[in-house]
């Protein structure tokens, strides 16, 4: 399953879910652009861990809410390594408010990272893409765009457009060997770096497991909650040759805690 010689774009990945993607793309053979936004001592840090193992990267900046810094990240990326072969749309932001905290300016500016930017991303590289007749573009979405939740609801209404931005995509796009997928990731701790994930207890969980240690599968059944490695680790499967004839499609990633 190696990705040698594939470029890859990961948004988002001077933190969490992406700094993981970043990570397991360039173990796997891809030379990958770090993007960030705000978090310029995480990307730095990605670049140390792919650097450790002397993996091929560069960092980018770009707010995605902004069409011309986008297009100038991704032109940036194609002329260093000499075109464009995956994208991971994953940066987003996630602000936990209610219905009516949001605001005009946040809603717009929700809107703007989190839906319009992994638009804008997927418009920018397919030049590239169409050039070679494949592509994969891989957007990280949420088990918040599957069911309703008691939180955020802008933020969930996001998700819910990633869907179809997806399968349309995915019908355009097929024409020219590009194939458009979606992971719907359930709770990720993105505190945890590497090595076998131990059994983690949200913090609101964690007085009532102590007392009661078997809580936890009760929305939890494998006892933890996700890592950034369990996601990258089905990133590179998508990106890889196997997978030509999966397009359209949404894994939900999540332990199987969406079905209690």
């Amino acid at each position: 399953m190696s990705l040698s010689g594939k470029v890859a774009i990961v948004t988002g990945a001077g933190t969490g879910i992406g700094k993981g993607i970043a990570v397991e793309l360039a173990k796997q053979g891809a030379k990958v652009a770090i993007h960030y936004n705000s978090s310029d001592a995480g990307a730095i840090d990605t670049k140390q861990r792919i650097d450790e193992f002397n993996g091929e990267c560069i960092i980018v900046q770009a707010n995605v809410a902004h069409k011309n810094q986008i297009d100038n990240m991704v032109n940036e990326v194609a002329e260093h390594f000499g075109g464009i072969d995956i994208l991971v749309n994953n940066a987003a932001l996630q602000l936990n408010l209610d219905l009516f905290e949001y605001t005009d300016e946040l809603y717009d500016k929700m809107m703007a990272t989190n839906l319009k930017g992994y638009w804008q991303c997927i418009q920018a590289v397919i030049p590239y893409m169409k050039e070679k007749q494949s592509g994969r573009i891989i957007n990280i979405s949420s088990v918040h765009g599957k069911r309703p939740t008691d939180f955020d609801p802008v933020y969930s209404m996001t998700k819910g457009g990633i869907k179809m931005l997806v399968r349309e995509s995915a019908i355009e796009l097929a024409k020219y060997g590009i194939t458009v997928n979606m992971i719907e990731p359930g709770a990720v701790d993105v505190g945890k770096k590497s090595g076998k994930p131990k059994a983690i207890v949200p913090e609101e969980m964690a007085k009532e497991t102590e007392k009661k240690p078997d809580d936890i599968r009760r929305k939890f059944p494998m006892g933890r909650v996700g890592v950034p490695a369990d996601v990258a680790h089905l990133v590179s499967y998508i990106a890889s040759d196997r997978t030509e004839f999966m397009t359209g499609s949404s894994i939900r990633l999540d332990g199987a805690s969406m079905l209690l």
